[in-house]
């Protein structure tokens, strides 16, 4: 029940609504004169309520146009709005409804077509309805998005006030949402733009996916934009586009790196948020999406009517041709629109009330996002939007996996996390989802939603835990080493359920959000005043290390021992068990200068400095980060597909993995208990589980990997029989020069000196017989 003075409110606005739907033609289409021809100008045959969005065809009679089908369920009436090159909009009514779907078919309508839908209906805010026709609406499941000039905001300065359904500058600010705005937002927002179904054999018939097994897998998460956009070798017009990641000397980085996927930062087509807009800012990341189904049209060289689908596929086949597999981060959990207060672009104007979470309040959305909104995924048509954006994406377009950001929003029934939800269960049973690679951001903003652990099988997961461990044994604040034996063996405590492998973990270290890894290590409070919000954005829980000085520094020891601390990590993370995760740069030392929130940069904070190529060592970084992922490639034991056992597997009593202090004695109950700055953690390949393509047992060389986190060098001990007769290194951090192998071999028994914060890989000598 609304108060009086609201009450009041909204009588003001319902009058002020009738007159604005009054006046001119020009002035309800926003005072610009444009163009809009009297409907019905085209024939519009009833065409079929299925498949959804725009789809073009030839009819059984010969005659080529597009099929047209949006379901839009509390809708009145429903018009199509083509528009020609010069903007000039038609109107044609779609007057078939079919399971709370409208549709028609448009002869005459061919690909590189310009749509939008309006959709009649009540305009009452405090249920929820939120329909108003003077708003154009983006196609939810348009194939291909132009921008157009502006497009949301793209070439303002702000977002202009009339692609908003109520009226912004309402004066009672309290009841703003609920005065409608009768302007006409068609020539502000982007539109959908008709393509043809099928890919050209030339462009796609031949593709070959990698279908890396998960175990194998080393995922590189980069920004398709900010990736190429310094790289000297891609020609300039390619630059930050799909084209520039197919490039050759893209990809040619990525292969001599060794990674076999690579995780892309959101490339559904986003919005800018007006708040970045008014600093002169723009949403660089992407986490703002509008079209599920739309290559982001910003990232494509070809041009933004079409073009930018072929583009895209263009780009998987040749990472594909290169044995990497495309992995998407997806935004399924919100959208552009924001809360009441946001823009009216697609999903709020054909029904609020069946495409979003509300509260009891129905003018407000529960947000689980931190987004202003959240996608209400229980209902069957939000469901269905998300599944077969999902499939299209596979089948289509040929992405091999998905991160599935905020996963726990989508796997919320009605208000807990449920791993029983409908989402979940949808995409288990679903014959082309349940192939390909499926990873959670486990957690969200709402009460419950840290599920780390907790998705079911056929899910991996990004693992914070790893992280927050790996990060804090490093700079010394681990109170014991319980928690990192966990997180190096594979998270067993976390994954070792219901079928789940130690593949379920993808372990990480730094990620897009957050400090890149020098910066880790140079920096030990974030420098967010780039972002315009007083650095009070971004987290302040980075459990980062300056080593000794804050930022950049011209003192060579702090230096050195910031470069020893990246290969500290480096080495970890690539030894670690479970599925290793790069972020794009920090194999060579990118900076955003203490920016751990960047969200909005999209600039050289944001994007990768391949100029860090001249630096000497920074390249002897990225030789470390090559030559650990090709030393996971050789080796099973570093990239098992079982849970270890840690029980005897033969007579000599030798384990499949076990733990030793820096005394070379096996870890005891209590030592795991005892502030330690030392751990060995011997990987033993003779007792792999699994068998190869031809039935034959697995073996490999076993490992000593010994990790000093002190600011004191520690003399190891290396343990004798039967765990080896002696040990050869093969990575030593406190080497600056990583292009080769030390290549010592050490007796066992030796004490060897580590030295202070230093990382070492053994590779063990069998005793004779």
């Amino acid at each position: 029940m609304s108060s009086a003075p609201e009450q009041e409110a909204v009588k003001g606005a319902r009058a002020l609504g009738r007159i604005r739907s009054g006046g001119t033609a020009a002035e309800r289409n926003g005072g610009r004169g444009r163009r809009v021809r009297p409907a019905p100008t085209r024939p519009v045959r009833p065409g079929a309520p299925t498949p959804l969005g725009a789809r073009f065809r030839v009819g059984p009679d010969g005659v080529a146009g597009t099929n047209f089908a949006l379901w839009a369920g509390g809708a009145e009436a429903v018009e199509l709005c083509l528009f020609d090159a010069d903007g000039t909009e038609t109107r044609c009514p779609l007057t078939e409804l079919t399971h709370e779907i409208w549709h028609g078919f448009v002869p005459g309508v061919r690909p590189g077509q310009r749509y939008g839908y309006r959709v009649h209906g009540r305009w009452d805010p405090w249920t929820g309805a939120r329909f108003n026709p003077a708003k154009l609406l983006l196609d939810p499941y348009a194939r291909a998005v132009d921008a157009g000039a502006g497009g949301a905001g793209g070439d303002y300065g702000t977002l202009p006030p009339e692609v908003y359904g109520h009226v912004r500058d309402w004066p009672q600010q309290h009841v703003a949402d609920t005065v409608r705005d009768d302007r006409d937002s068609a020539p502000f927002v982007p539109k959908g733009v008709v393509v043809h179904d099928d890919a050209p054999d030339d462009e796609w018939a031949d593709d070959r996916r990698p279908k890396t097994p998960w175990a194998d897998s080393v995922i590189y998460e980069l920004h398709v934009r900010g990736f190429t956009m310094r790289h000297p070798d891609v020609p300039e017009p390619l630059r930050g586009t799909y084209a520039g990641l197919g490039h050759p000397a893209a990809v040619e980085h990525l292969v001599r790196l060794g990674v076999t996927a690579v995780e892309l930062m959101p490339v559904h087509q986003f919005a800018h948020e007006d708040h970045l807009l008014r600093r002169g800012l723009r949403n660089y990341w992407g986490y703002n999406s509008i079209g599920y189904f739309a290559p982001h049209a910003a990232y494509a060289a070809s041009g933004t009517t079409g073009q930018q689908v072929g583009e895209f596929r263009r780009m998987v086949r040749a990472l594909h041709e290169a044995g990497i597999e495309v992995i998407l981060d997806v935004v399924y959990n919100h959208t552009a629109e924001a809360d009441q207060l946001g823009p009216t672009l697609s999903l709020k104007g054909i029904d609020n009330r069946g495409y979003y979470r509300l509260q009891d309040d129905a003018r407000r959305y529960a947000d689980y996002t931190g987004c202003g909104n959240t996608l209400h995924v229980v209902r069957p048509h939000v469901l269905r939007l998300i599944t077969d954006s999902l499939r299209y994406w596979v089948t289509e377009m040929g992405v091999d996996g998905f991160r599935f950001d905020l996963a726990a929003a989508l796997a919320r029934s009605f208000h807990d996390v449920d791993m029983l939800s409908p989402f979940l269960a949808v995409i288990a049973q679903d014959p082309v989802l349940r192939r390909v690679k499926l990873i959670a951001e486990p957690w969200d903003v709402g009460s419950g939603g840290y599920q780390v652990g907790a998705f079911p099988p056929l899910w991996t997961e990004w693992n914070d835990r790893y992280r927050d461990a790996v990060r804090d044994f490093w700079r010394g604040a681990l109170p014991d080493v319980r928690d990192l034996g966990y997180r190096l063996s594979g998270s067993s405590d976390l994954y070792a359920w219901g079928g789940r492998r130690p593949y379920a973990s993808v372990n990480y270290v730094t990620a897009h959000d957050g400090f890149t890894l020098r910066d880790l290590v140079s920096y030990g409070r974030k420098h967010n005043e780039a972002n315009g919000e007083g650095n009070r954005d971004g987290s302040a829980d980075n459990r980062s290390w300056n080593c000794g000085a804050e930022g950049e520094t011209d003192d060579e020891d702090v230096r050195a021992l910031r470069r020893r601390q990246l290969r500290n990590l480096l080495t970890t993370l690539l030894l670690s068990t479970g599925v290793p995760m790069l972020l794009a740069g920090d194999e060579m030392g990118r900076t955003q200068r203490g920016n751990n929130n960047a969200y909005c940069q999209d600039n050289e904070t944001g994007w990768v400095d391949w100029g860090l190529h001249e630096d000497p060592g920074w390249r002897e970084l990225l030789a470390l980060a090559s030559r650990l992922i090709a030393l996971r490639h050789r080796h099973p034991v570093l990239r098992r597909r079982a849970f270890f056992s840690g029980r005897p597997h033969s007579a000599d009593g030798l384990r499949d993995l076990a733990w030793f202090t820096a005394r070379g004695t096996e870890m005891t109950p209590a030592d795991w208990y005892a502030p330690a700055a030392t751990l060995g953690m011997y990987l033993s390949g003779r007792d792999i589980p699994g068998r190869d393509e031809r039935g034959a047992q697995v073996t490999d060389d076993s490992f000593l990997a010994v990790l000093h986190a002190a600011d004191r060098p520690v003399d190891f001990r290396l343990p004798g029989p039967p765990w080896a007769e002696a040990y050869e290194v093969v990575v030593d951090t406190a080497r600056e020069d990583q292009r080769e192998a030390p290549g010592t071999v050490l007796a066992a028994g030796t004490a060897v000196p580590v030295g202070a914060r230093t990382a070492l890989l053994l590779k063990a000598v069998p005793a004779a017989g």
